[in-house]
């Protein structure tokens, strides 16, 4: 699995899925400073990439148009990066067991226990 890191998080994202055995790479890194939106979500599915990022709103807007996509991975609420490590640890633990993102979302939440995880298809698949 790779990663494609939003630059409203931190580059320790990075390591952390880098440590954990995943390719991981920050929009700061690959020349992706002020990106519009649409062009980060294009770039991911270019590159296979699962997109991990705190701004749910407009990237499922984004999303929500492709047949297919890699997955995306978003850390709610938008919290202090030492906050955003510890979460997205929790979610690389749950994505080590599983194949792939295709076509889900994993959202992290803070909660005041820990950390929830919510995974589900998206676009949401008709029954």
């Amino acid at each position: 699995m790779r990663f494609l890191i939003d630059e409203c998080l931190s580059p320790a994202l990075v390591d952390a899925a880098r440590q954990a055995g995943f390719e991981a790479y920050h929009l700061v890194h690959i020349g992706g400073v002020s990106w519009a939106d649409w062009r980060i979500t294009a770039y991911a599915l270019d590159h296979d990439a699962v997109l991990v990022t705190n701004n749910r709103m407009d990237f499922q807007a984004l999303y929500e148009r492709q047949e297919v996509h890699s997955g995306f991975l978003v850390i709610v609420p938008s919290v202090a990066r030492e906050q955003q490590l510890r979460l997205f640890r929790v979610a690389l633990d749950l994505l080590a067991s599983l194949s792939d993102l295709v076509n889900k979302v994993l959202e992290v939440h803070l909660e005041a226990t820990g950390a929830r995880l919510e995974l589900y298809d998206f676009p949401v698949t008709s029954r």
